[in-house]
Formats: C-alpha cells, sequence, structure tokens
C-alpha cells in the first residue's frame, strides 16, 4: 500500500507577488495581471470562465494568452504556487507538489510547449513517467495547448490499472460502473436496477448506490444489502454507497461492508472544508482506516474511490480566483495521493453556470480525461448533464465516442441515461455494450467470464465474445416472474427491456425523450405566488435574479436576497421559518405545497415551535435560506425548493426541503467547528430530498421535516453532526474531525 507522506513534509515554495504576463501579437499588446489570469484566458471559452471573469475577451487574446504559457518553463509553475484568498498555499496546493523530484529536475527546464511537444513524441512508458514529476498546475497549463486530436493521442498512451476483485484499465477493456439509485432507496427499486445493469454485462468495476438518505443505519442497510446482492449473483465485483466519508466510516466501524470508500473531491481547500466537510486530515485518517480495516484489504491494491468534475469551485464561490480547468487538475493530484481505484469525472452535472452547452461539456471531459491520466490516476468518465443546461443527450454521446477513442477506462450505466434520485442524465448499460461494440473493447475478464457462463456473453470458436441468448434479460435473476413484478412495481421510469442490438428499441427511447422534454419546460416554468397564497398567507421576498434567465445561469443571484427584501426583513422572536422557493422547478412547488406545507405548520406548533409567517420568493436557490436565517434570527429556515427534473414526467414535480441551522450561540458553533474541522462554519443542513408521488409523498414528508426539525432543535445540530449525536447520545459530535 502507497505510504502517505506528512502533509508538513511536502515542500510547496512560499507564495509569491502577483505577476504581469504581456506580449504582442500583430501589433497589439496584451497583458494579463497574474498567473491566475494567464491560465484562465488561455482556456477555451466556458461559462464558468465567463461568469467568474477569467475567459479571454476576445479570442486573439485567448491566443495571446496561450503563446505565454507555451513559453514558460515548468519550474517557473513550479515556483509560482496558487494561492487561496489569504494569499496562502492551502493544503490542496501543497498535496501537489508531492511529486518525483528527481524526475522534475530532468525535466524542469522545459517551457510547457516544449513539454507537449515531448508528449505527443514519447512512448506511453515515458508520457507515464513524466505525469509523476508534474503538478496539478501544470497538468492544466499543457492541456490548454493542445487541441482535440492531442487531448486524445496522448491520453491514449497512457495505462492506468487498478485492481480490486476486477482488473480495471487494461489495454482492450472497457467497464462501467452500475449506478441503481433509486428516489427512497426501496431495495426492491434498487435490485432491479441492478439486475438490469448485470444482464447487458454492466458492474465490472462497481455497483455504487448514491443514498437518498444519508444516516449510518440507512448506509449501512444499502451496503448489506450490495453485498447480498454480489454474493446472491455470484457478480466478480466489489460495492459502494456513496454516502459522505464520515458516514462510510461509522459504517466501517459497524462491521458493514465498506468495500471501496468513496468521496466527492475539490480542487481548493475552502471548497473541500466548507461545502464537502473534508479535509486532507480526514481523507489520510480514512485511507489509513480502509488499509487496516477495509474488507478487501487482504486482495484489493486500491480501494478509494473519488468523484470530481470541473466547476463545484466556482459553483460554490470558493475557486480563489483560478479557472475551472485548473482546479480539477488540482483535484486529480489529491487523489493521486490516495492511489486510487477509481477515479469518476462527472463534468457537465453542475448546470448552464459552468458548461453552458455540448461543447463545452465535450472539451471540458477531454481536458479531464487527459490530466487524470497524465497525473497518474485511472479515469473513468460520465459525461453528463441536467435538464437546465443547454446540453443534449446527442452531445454526451459525441463525448463517450471521442473518450472512448481517448482510452477512457470506464463509463457509468444508470438505467436508460435517466438517474432517478440525482435527477441528471448519464450514460446507460446499453451505451456502454454500444461502446464495446463500435471500439472493440470487452469488459473486465473476470467479469467477463461470470458473463459466459450466465450465456449474457457468449465466445465464438476464433473466441470472438458476443452478446449471449440472455443479454438485457433481468428476469434471470429472480426466482419468479411475481417477484420480478414486484421489483418492477417498485422502480420508476423503466417503460420497457426490449432491445435492437445493443440498443433499446425505438418504443422506449422515444418515451424517455419526451419526459426529458417535459422536464426541460417545467424548468422554464414561473412561480405562481397568487395560487401558493390560497393555502397560507405568504410573505414575498426578492432575489437579486431580475428574470429566469439570470436565474438559470448564474445561481449566485438566486442565493442573494434584492437589497429592498435585505432591507425588509428584521429580527423575529421565532425559533423557525419557512421559505419557499422555485429553484429549478416551479412545479414541484405547486404539486406539493398545498400537501406538504399545513403539515409543517401544524406540526410545529404543536410541538411548540415558533414559526413565523412563511416567505416565498421567485428565483431562489438553496443558500438563499442562509441570508434569510441571519435577516431574521431564526434557528432553522425550513427551505422549501423545486428540485431540477429528473428523467420521467413526475420526477418533473420534486421538491426538497434543505433544513437550514445557524449556528447562532458560541458553544453550538464550537461544536460544529471541532466536529468539521472548519473554524468559520455559521450554518449546518440536513436535506429531505425526492418529495413527490414517485418518491416521498408530500404529506409523509410534512411529518418527517417535523420530526427532523425537532431532532435538530433538540439537538443543537444539523446534517453529519445531527447524525453522530443521534448514532450516539451524549457526544458533542467533535471526534471525527479533531
Amino acid at each position: 500500500m502507497k505510504t502517505l507522506t506528512p502533509l508538513a513534509e511536502i515542500h510547496a515554495p512560499d507564495a509569491r507577488p502577483d505577476q504581469v504576463y504581456t506580449t504582442a501579437r500583430v501589433d497589439q499588446q496584451f497583458s494579463f495581471p497574474s498567473l491566475k489570469a494567464l491560465l484562465g484566458a488561455a482556456d477555451y471559452s466556458k461559462a464558468g470562465e465567463r461568469n467568474a471573469g477569467l475567459a479571454a475577451s476576445t479570442e486573439t487574446a485567448r491566443e495571446a494568452a496561450r503563446s505565454i504559457v507555451s513559453e514558460l518553463t515548468l519550474q517557473h509553475l513550479f515556483d509560482h504556487p496558487l494561492t487561496d484568498e489569504r494569499g496562502a498555499v492551502d493544503s490542496v496546493m501543497r498535496v501537489n507538489y508531492d511529486i518525483d523530484r528527481d524526475k522534475f529536475a530532468a525535466l524542469s527546464a522545459m517551457t510547457v510547449g516544449e513539454l507537449k511537444n515531448h508528449l505527443l513524441r514519447a512512448p506511453g512508458s515515458e508520457v507515464e513517467s513524466v505525469g509523476s514529476a508534474l503538478t496539478g498546475v501544470m497538468a492544466a497549463a499543457v492541456a490548454k495547448l493542445c487541441d482535440v486530436h492531442e487531448l486524445i493521442l496522448i491520453a491514449k498512451k497512457i495505462s492506468r490499472p487498478t485492481r480490486a476483485r476486477t482488473l480495471l484499465g487494461a489495454p482492450g477493456r472497457l467497464s462501467s460502473r452500475l449506478q441503481p439509485n433509486h428516489p427512497t432507496d426501496d431495495i426492491r427499486g434498487i435490485a432491479l436496477l441492478c439486475y438490469l445493469g448485470l444482464s447487458v454485462g454492466s458492474g465490472d468495476a462497481l455497483i455504487g448506490v448514491n443514498p437518498a438518505v444519508d444516516t449510518v443505519e440507512n448506509v449501512s442497510s444499502l451496503l448489506h444489502h450490495l453485498d447480498g446482492l454480489r454474493r446472491g449473483t455470484g457478480a466478480p465485483t466489489q460495492i459502494c454507497v456513496l454516502a459522505h466519508i464520515k458516514t462510510q466510516l461509522s459504517c466501517l466501524e459497524r462491521g458493514a461492508p465498506v468495500e471501496v470508500l468513496f468521496q466527492s473531491l475539490a480542487g481548493t481547500e475552502r471548497a473541500n472544508l466548507l461545502e464537502f466537510d473534508i479535509s486532507v486530515g480526514l481523507l489520510d485518517q480514512a485511507f489509513l482506516s480502509m488499509v487496516e480495516c477495509g474488507p478487501l484489504k487482504e486482495s484489493a491494491a486500491q480501494f478509494m474511490y473519488f468523484e470530481t468534475g470541473q466547476g463545484s469551485e466556482f459553483t460554490y464561490g470558493k475557486h480563489n480566483g483560478v479557472d475551472m480547468t485548473t482546479t480539477e487538475a488540482l483535484c486529480y493530484g489529491l487523489a493521486r495521493r490516495y492511489d486510487p481505484f477509481m477515479v469518476n469525472n462527472v463534468t457537465g452535472f453542475i448546470g448552464p453556470e459552468t458548461h453552458l452547452n455540448s461543447f463545452e461539456m465535450i472539451l471540458s471531459n477531454l481536458q479531464d480525461h487527459f490530466m487524470g491520466k497524465l497525473l497518474g490516476l485511472p479515469m473513468g468518465m460520465a459525461p453528463c448533464y441536467t435538464l437546465h443546461s443547454n446540453i443534449t443527450l446527442e452531445g454526451q454521446q459525441m463525448a463517450t465516442e471521442l473518450l472512448t477513442a481517448a482510452g477512457a477506462g470506464y463509463y457509468m450505466d444508470v438505467a436508460l441515461n435517466t438517474d432517478r434520485m440525482l435527477a441528471y442524465f448519464d450514460t446507460s448499460g446499453h451505451d456502454d455494450q454500444t461502446l464495446r461494440e463500435i471500439h472493440d473493447r470487452l469488459p473486465a475478464e473476470e467479469f467477463l467470464e461470470w458473463c459466459v457462463s450466465k450465456e449474457i456473453f457468449a465466445r465464438g470458436p476464433q473466441g470472438e465474445v458476443t452478446r449471449g441468448p440472455r443479454w438485457g434479460d433481468p428476469t434471470q435473476f429472480c426466482d419468479s416472474e411475481a417477484e420480478f413484478a414486484e421489483l418492477l412495481s417498485a422502480t420508476p421510469a423503466v417503460p420497457g427491456f426490449e432491445t435492437a442490438g445493443p440498443r433499446p428499441v425505438d418504443d422506449v427511447q422515444r418515451e424517455m425523450r419526451v419526459n426529458q422534454a417535459i422536464g426541460r419546460e417545467a424548468i422554464h416554468a414561473e412561480l405562481r405566488i397568487d395560487e401558493l397564497q390560497r393555502i397560507t398567507p405568504l410573505r414575498i421576498i426578492e432575489t437579486q435574479a431580475v428574470d429566469k434567465e439570470a436565474h438559470l445561469n448564474s445561481p449566485e443571484l438566486g442565493a442573494r436576497l434584492a437589497a429592498s427584501s435585505f432591507d425588509l426583513l428584521a429580527p423575529e422572536d421565532c425559533q423557525a421559518q419557512v421559505l419557499i422557493s422555485d429553484g429549478l422547478s416551479a412545479e414541484a412547488v405547486h404539486h406539493n405545497a398545498a400537501d406538504v406545507l399545513p403539515v409543517i405548520l401544524d406540526g410545529l406548533q404543536a410541538r411548540n415551535v415558533s414559526i413565523g409567517q412563511p416567505l416565498v420568493a421567485r428565483y431562489g436557490r438553496v443558500k438563499l435560506a442562509e441570508q434569510v436565517a441571519e435577516q431574521l434570527a431564526a434557528d432553522i429556515v425550513i427551505h422549501l425548493i423545486g428540485e431540477r427534473p429528473g428523467g420521467d414526467a413526475l420526477a418533473s414535480r420534486s421538491l426538497s426541503a434543505y433544513l437550514v441551522y445557524r449556528l447562532a450561540d458560541a458553544s453550538t458553533q464550537a461544536a460544529a467547528a471541532r466536529f468539521g474541522g472548519n473554524a468559520d462554519v455559521r450554518f449546518e443542513v440536513t436535506v429531505i430530498s425526492n418529495i413527490y408521488s414517485g418518491g416521498l409523498p408530500a404529506l409523509e414528508a410534512g411529518g418527517v421535516i417535523v420530526e427532523r426539525v425537532s431532532e435538530i432543535l433538540a439537538q443543537r445540530a444539523a446534517g453529519n453532526r445531527l447524525e453522530s449525536l443521534l448514532e450516539s447520545p451524549g457526544r458533542d459530535g467533535g471526534g471525527v474531525g479533531r
């Protein structure tokens, strides 16, 4: 197993004052006030860079920036670390300097342009060796100079195999992570989606569920369920529940089969700490826990799984003035520290504020795949999209074809492209098999042999592999038609199983596409406040987003009160406040408010929780609740907000409740700071999602919200700290993060 270099022993240069970079091109002078500005201007124009003010103003300015970057030496990039908002080198940047110093010494005099030429000329073994000597900033710099052919050609040279029960990333292989997400974590629906995925040859990388409810009890239950499915089918793979890493560690302590440990990463310390509730210290602790206690510790060479994607740092306002491509590369430098089994890139997941259209998403995915493999990672790709962006299924498919040519190790299997819990669109098992047949790829060998034994695949007389007679037949894993029918009844958005070659038949595709069309329309619906006033009297407030277009393309505006509303709100003597906003689906509010709102108001009053008159805001985002809580001096704000629509018509009606707890007194704030390791933490959040007729029914959700609010107020904690306190009464919730 890899030995972790103590963070304090990783040498990074001291921060230096900003340097101005200038050049002349065709009688024009171009000047960039800092390395951050230069790197941002050198990239392709993307929504995130434009919104952050980092994109070049013209094509000529962009090429001028690239020409300067091309002439910088690697030593120059080494000597000028990018700093955080305080002008310091943060922990993520420092980890990126944990490189092969001897190899770097041999490369340091190269310019970035010369490095690109070297990578294009060199064999794969040399490219892999070079990557071990690069920081994320260096990898991002060379990526910005590469065109599409070069991003594909260089990445294709690199092989980064990893092993758990299966060997991923071997030449000629293309694997998949089976993702059987369900809006209510119904184990019947999860089982059906697992069986469907396995029947089309998916899941050799991992069977991994994103939980709707991130509690130790629920996550442990899901882990045991997946373990039972794996054992019952005999599939040689590994399992994971993609909960927060603290939840998974608690499950591991209880003896749950945490075979692969997951965590999302960001490229700045602030984003990791304040948004993902993680630190390098916590990741180190988690890695060592898996070395000592992981169920696969005796057989797996790797067991960590990280998810990244361009734009999260910008979306959270914690990018430190660094562009999306570079912060993504810094994520890879952090992930490299733990020699992961898998890294999955989900660029496109966030929305139009980072990637407006298919072109921007495709380019970013090619950059990400290139940078990740160059820096030593086993890259899986998930070119994906949400319905409020201008990215389409066709754009996603173009990305997968190019990435497969570049040697991507695996894709997702989200049944029929539709994630039923996260409300986004990803690759399917049918896509994975289609790509295998187009590009002459096979699943991991151990998994392939199991599929042949199940007649999912067949071997011909010359050893050729074809789809077998039971390919695409999920009923083979059920004991009876009645069992299969029960699983199917619990699973939304599955219109059929019939296939045409490796593809779903046209009737199935037509139904899925019309559901997407309905979802896109729901995003653009307006909130009808007069109808909501008939349920209960509401106070109307406004955000800084003046219209739907501003709301969709700049989430920051929807997270802040307009000046008039800011001045209107003053502290009230109420423990709780309800805030209603459209988010990404006004229809979700209108389909659930009449049922959920009275239950919340009556339930809190019955429990003697003082509550103010509810508020409503058009064009609101999740973090609007924090400013409302501050202005009203509320202990908790119950933010009812429309989720982004998913893949069936009903999913466009899905509501979430964000229970935002304000850490108002010093002792509570101190306990939260100890738990999360963030001295500046001001809010904790518990989320109840998928509130609609196909998920958690609104009437039932109202009761759940009242119960959770009562627990938050009683325990004076929310989110992961609340779960920790409920799990072990009497603790202050400070254990894991200390």
